[in-house]
C-alpha cells in the first residue's frame, strides 16, 4: 500500500536501535564463545541464530515502513483480540519452558505470545484513550482503560510468567500523562513500600507503630473540621494492606519468588541454590573494575559462571568485558534512546499517537530497569530481557514491531486524516 503525504523518518531513534541492536549481537557472541565456535555465522550457536532474528527484524521494519499509516487506524482491536485469544491458547496448548508455559513451539522456532501482547495492548490503549469523549475524570472510561491492559496481564500470571505480567504496570506513566494524578504514582510506592516493610518486621508491632504515627497526624490537625474522617479511612486501609501481605506472599507468588525477595531483603542467604545467578552476575560485573577485561576476556562469562548469561543477565557481560565505562555507555545510551522518544511522543498532533508514543517509552525504561536492577541486585530476578540487548527472537521483534510503529506514526505525524 502506499503512503499519502510526505514520510519523514526520525533517523536519531533509528541509529540508537541499531546501535543497541549491535551492542547486544556483540555481547551475545562474547557470552556465548567458545574456541571451538568462532564462526560469527555459526547458526548451532546463539549468536548465529541471534542474526537470524536481526534479519528478521530488519524484514519487519521494511514492512511496516511500507504499509499506509491509516491501517494503524484499523489494526488496534483485531490485534488486540489476537492477542488475548493468543495468550488463552499458549495457557492450553503451549510449551512449558524454564517451568513458564509462555512459548509455542514449531520445529527448533519458539514464538512467546506474551512478548508481542505489549504491542496489541499499547495500540489498544492508544486507540481507546484517543476518542473525542474519553477523560480520565470519568470512572467508567477510566476502568476501561485500566481493564485493557489487566487483560492481558492477568492471562500472562497462569503461565506463571511475573516477570511479563509486571510489565503491564509501566501503562501507569502513560495514565499519568493523560491525566492521572500522581499521588495515585506515590500510592502504588508507598503500598510497595509498606509491602517490604511488612517483610521485614513483625505485622503487629508495625500496625502498631502506624496507629500511633496516625493519631500524632490527627491530634495535631485536630482543629481542622472533618479531617479525622480521612485519616481514619487512611488507617483502615493500611491495616487492611498489612493484613493481606502474609496471605499473598505465602499463596500468590510461587517459591521461587518469595525465595528471591527473602535474598534480596537479606532475610535468607543461597548462593549456591536460588540466589546463585544473582550472585555470580554481581560478581561478573564487579570484576570488570573501570575499563572491563576487554572483548571475549572476560572469565565469568566464557566459563558460564552466570546461568542465562546471554538472554536475562546479558548486562554481565557488559559489565565484566567492558568494565565500568562500558557499563555507563550504555545506560547513558538507552537513557538517551527513552529521552528520544518521550520528546518525539511530545511533538505529535495525533493525540493516539503521542499516547502510544508513551506507551512505547514506559515499556522500553521499564524493561531497562528492571533487568538491570536484577543484574546489580536491586530487585528480585523475574526473567525481564534487556531490550534489544539480550538473545531472543521474540523479544527482539515484538520490541522491534513496538518501536517502528512509533516511528511510522511519527514520520506521518502532519498528515490530518
Amino acid at each position: 500500500m502506499s503512503n499519502r503525504g510526505t514520510f519523514s523518518m526520525d533517523w536519531t531513534l533509528v541509529f540508537m536501535y541499531l546501535a543497541l541492536v549491535f551492542i547486544g549481537w556483540l555481547n551475545i557472541y562474547a557470552a556465548t564463545y567458545s574456541d571451538a565456535y568462532t564462526g560469527f555465522f555459526d547458526m548451532n550457536q546463539n549468536h548465529g541464530r541471534q542474526l537470524v532474528f536481526i534479519m528478521g527484524a530488519l524484514l519487519m521494519i521494511g514492512l511496516i515502513l511500507f504499509l499506509d499509516v491509516r491501517l494503524i487506524n484499523l489494526i488496534p482491536w483485531p490485534v488486540y483480540l489476537l492477542s488475548l485469544l493468543s495468550l488463552l491458547a499458549v495457557l492450553l496448548f503451549g510449551q512449558k519452558i524454564s517451568g513458564a508455559r509462555s512459548w509455542f513451539t514449531m520445529g527448533g522456532f519458539a514464538f512467546q505470545p506474551g512478548e508481542f501482547a505489549k504491542v496489541a495492548a499499547s495500540l489498544a490503549l492508544a486507540k481507546y484513550m484517543s476518542q473525542a469523549d474519553f477523560s480520565w475524570k470519568k470512572f467508567k472510561p477510566r476502568l476501561s482503560a485500566i481493564g485493557i491492559i489487566a487483560l492481558p496481564a492477568l492471562l500472562i500470571l497462569p503461565q506463571p510468567d511475573l516477570g511479563s505480567a509486571i510489565v503491564f504496570s509501566a501503562f501507569i506513566l502513560v495514565f499519568h500523562r493523560e491525566g492521572m494524578s500522581p499521588l495515585w504514582i506515590f500510592l502504588g510506592l508507598a503500598l510497595g513500600v509498606l509491602f517490604v516493610f511488612c517483610l521485614l518486621f513483625d505485622p503487629l508491632k508495625l500496625s502498631l507503630a502506624i496507629i500511633g504515627i496516625i493519631g500524632l497526624m490527627m491530634f495535631l490537625q485536630r482543629k481542622i473540621k472533618g479531617r479525622w474522617l480521612t485519616y481514619v479511612g487512611i488507617l483502615s486501609g493500611i491495616l487492611i494492606f498489612i493484613q493481606t501481605v502474609d496471605f499473598t506472599f505465602d499463596h500468590l507468588l510461587e517459591d521461587r519468588h518469595r525465595n528471591r525477595i527473602n535474598i534480596l531483603l537479606g532475610l535468607e542467604q543461597d548462593f549456591q541454590g536460588v540466589g546463585y545467578n544473582t550472585h555470580q552476575a554481581q560478581i561478573a560485573i564487579g570484576s570488570g573494575g573501570f575499563w572491563g577485561k576487554g572483548f571475549l576476556q572476560g572469565t565469568q562469562t566464557k566459563f558460564n559462571f552466570v546461568p542465562e548469561q546471554h538472554t536475562d543477565f546479558i548486562f554481565c557481560t557488559v559489565g565484566e568485558e567492558w568494565g565500568f565505562v562500558g557499563s555507563v555507555a550504555v545506560i547513558l545510551l538507552f537513557a538517551a534512546f527513552i529521552i528520544r522518544l518521550v520528546m518525539v511522543a511530545e511533538r505529535q498532533k495525533i493525540i493516539m499517537y503521542r499516547i502510544y508514543g508513551y506507551a512505547v517509552a514506559s515499556i522500553l525504561f521499564f524493561h531497562f530497569t528492571i533487568n538491570i536492577a536484577m543484574a546489580i541486585g536491586l530487585f528480585p530476578v523475574v526473567g525481564i530481557p534487556l531490550p534489544f540487548i539480550s538473545y531472543g527472537g521474540s523479544s527482539l521483534w515484538a520490541f522491534t514491531i513496538l518501536l517502528f510503529l512509533f516511528i511510522k506514526m511519527d514520520g506521518h505525524r502532519k498528515e490530518i486524516w
